[in-house]
């Protein structure tokens, strides 16, 4: 047997991307701590427990793997996967990264690295979820509470990107081991975009009343303490936003395109899809 080892396989992106690849007719398999009962295939998967990791990978030759989220420092758990992975006789390898580097996070580029030694390893490096409007993220939750949003951004943009398209890209990756990898992708939304922006599209489309209110970043890092981050996750990403601020995760590519052949989603249309998050 072969397919595609999904990890994160309940998440927004993982649970697109086994719909994507099962469509195309390739098997699937989604992993995560608690796996969809619906699902026959589905499979536990824990990266803090490394007797999953066998039985996950068993009979798989594509892995797709969302490293282990809320942490800056991933690498030691991800690391003796990726030796399993290798064992396993696994031939493509996409992991899913991130186009903003966490501040504090040194393992970031050598995970990255370690990826791209693998064979078939590739990066997708994803820019900011447009996914983060809808609930239960904790940005979504003051949106569809209080009709705000804060942020240390300020006018800031960033080429959010719809998990969709990622989805998309990586199974354009993972269904057939043919077509020819980079070892590295920038996946973001047709063009940048600030939080200001973002509350404008909201209003028009939705008649939903979303204001900005402008935070400092220490005030982010207590919000997203409140929300349940852990302490340094959540200062770490709180930090972001100043490099957002800064201008220096005003990135677009054209990945998504490259990928799949058609453009990526412009957050127009990710609001209009789901309108119903805010009108409720």
């Amino acid at each position: 047997m072969s397919g595609v080892l999904v990890t994160g396989g309940t998440g927004k992106t993982g649970k697109a991307l086994v719909q994507e690849l099962r469509n195309a007719g390739v098997p699937a398999r989604g992993a995560s701590r608690n796996p969809a009962a619906a699902d026959p295939d589905a499979i536990c998967f824990d990266w803090s427990d490394p007797t999953t990791y066998g039985p996950a990978l068993d009979g798989m030759d594509r892995v797709f793997l969302l490293p282990p989220v809320e942490s800056v420092d991933p690498l030691p758990l991800v690391e003796p996967f990726l030796r399993q992975a290798r064992r396993a006789g696994v031939r493509r390898l996409v992991m899913l990264g991130s186009a903003i580097v966490l501040p504090n996070a040194p393992s970031a580029v050598e995970m990255a690295a370690q990826v791209q030694a693998q064979p078939g390893g590739v990066v997708l490096r994803a820019s900011g979820f447009m996914q983060n409007f809808l609930r239960p993220h904790p940005l979504a939750e003051r949106i569809h509470r209080l009709g705000e949003i804060r942020t240390a951004a300020g006018d800031g943009k960033l080429g959010w990107v719809d998990a969709r398209d990622i989805a998309a890209s990586a199974a354009a990756l993972l269904a057939d081991l043919g077509v020819g990898a980079r070892s590295d992708y920038l996946l973001t939304g047709p063009h940048g975009m600030s939080y200001p922006q973002a509350a404008q599209i909201i209003t028009a489309q939705t008649g939903r009343q979303v204001r900005v209110e402008r935070i400092t970043e220490e005030e982010q890092a207590a919000a997203y303490r409140a929300s349940g981050m852990p302490t340094e996750f959540a200062s770490a990403l709180a930090a972001v936003e100043r490099g957002i601020k800064e201008g220096r995760e005003d990135q677009v590519g054209t990945a998504v395109l490259e990928l799949t052949g058609r453009p990526p989603r412009a957050f127009a249309e990710f609001v209009s899809d789901h309108a119903y998050e805010w009108t409720q």
